[in-house]
């Protein structure tokens, strides 16, 4: 579980470094047009991942029909919003705002995916969110249009978090690659169409490069994470990513340093301590499933054997559970939606 909580930190790291960087390029391109290619390049760096060596079976229905509410509102509605919200606000507010995704995540998760939350776990969700608006009444908040835009941008991407951590048929990489090549050809379209002004290969270069790293690097990082650790445990943790943002905003923006900033952050790792400490066991009785999915064989769930494969290797292939009860500690991964 440890390696799921690295990944889950790496991503946010390297989103929160794209809200600063995206601020420079949308000097000379519009939101669609920027949305589009920060995507495109997303699957780009996930192209080689994206296609198994083996064939694998067709996605069911269900798995579709998660992948396209994934694209349509994290791939096409999310940046588009967020960046829109961008040209308009300081880049410190908005990296700020992007709190506000926890609390949607959190909320869909509990409401529409079966998703257990304790108390430490909504304790430090309220903690988390109540640093993020300190910071953001501290800060210069760029207007209440841009503050919706964001805010609708993070219930977008909690619909999306809980998407994908549910997706048990398709890798983080092809989920990644599909999302990237959909939404950002969709929304480079739009741009073309609706804004005006072109914009140099320079920076359409820079977008593609800035999407490789802080989109599809980070998501399949975030989406690897999240199938381990259920959807609001990572985004608690890729939660980061605004105050990441913050750093990059004073270095490369010049963006003033508020001491308010200094108390919100010891917020946030009061609410990682209350995370960190959240424990649920009971017994519980898992269903015969056959999916596809990264995992070991040393976590209680993955029985099957592979000649000369270390337990703790995580690796992914089609394999089959048989029906199991047991009780352990546990959290709401793929194998426990209750």
């Amino acid at each position: 579980m440890a390696s799921a909580w690295w990944r889950c930190l790496i991503a946010a790291a390297l989103f929160g470094a794209a809200t600063p960087l995206s601020k420079v390029l949308l000097s000379g391109m519009g939101p669609f047009t920027l949305a589009g290619l920060l995507y495109l390049g997303a699957a780009l760096a996930t192209a080689p991942f994206a296609w198994p060596r083996e064939a694998t079976p067709r996605p069911s229905q269900a798995n579709v029909a998660r992948l396209g509410g994934a694209v349509f509102f994290g791939g096409v509605l999310g940046p588009v919003l967020m960046l829109a919200g961008l040209a308009r606000g300081a880049a410190g507010s908005v990296s700020l705002w992007l709190n506000l995704e926890t609390v949607a995540t959190a909320l869909l998760s509990w409401a529409f995916f079966r998703e257990h939350l304790g108390g430490r776990v909504w304790a430090a969700v309220a903690v988390m969110s109540g640093a993020g608006v300190l910071l953001s009444l501290s800060s210069e908040t760029g207007g209440g249009y841009a503050a919706l835009l964001v805010g609708l941008a993070c219930l977008c991407w909690g619909a999306d978090n809980n998407l994908t951590s549910v997706i048990d048929e398709l890798s983080p990489a092809q989920t990644t690659f599909i999302k990237g090549l959909v939404a950002g050809t969709v929304n480079l379209a739009l741009g073309w169409a609706l804004e005006s002004g072109g914009f140099s290969a320079v920076r359409a270069a820079s977008a593609l490069v800035l999407g490789m790293v802080a989109y599809g690097a980070s998501i399949v990082l975030y989406v690897t994470g999240s199938q381990q650790l259920g959807a609001t445990r990572s985004q608690l943790i890729f939660s980061a990513n605004p105050y990441i943002g913050l750093v990059f905003s004073w270095l490369l923006l010049n963006e003033a340093v508020q001491p308010e900033q200094v108390g919100a952050a010891a917020l946030m790792a009061s609410g990682l301590w209350l995370l960190l400490g959240s424990v649920h066991a009971h017994a519980h009785r898992h269903a015969a499933i056959r999916h596809t999915h990264l995992h070991r064989h040393d976590d209680g769930h993955h029985g099957h054997t592979h000649p000369g494969l270390a337990p703790e290797v995580e690796h992914s292939h089609p394999h089959e559970h048989v029906a199991l009860e047991h009780a352990h500690p546990h959290v709401p991964d793929l194998h426990h939606r209750h």
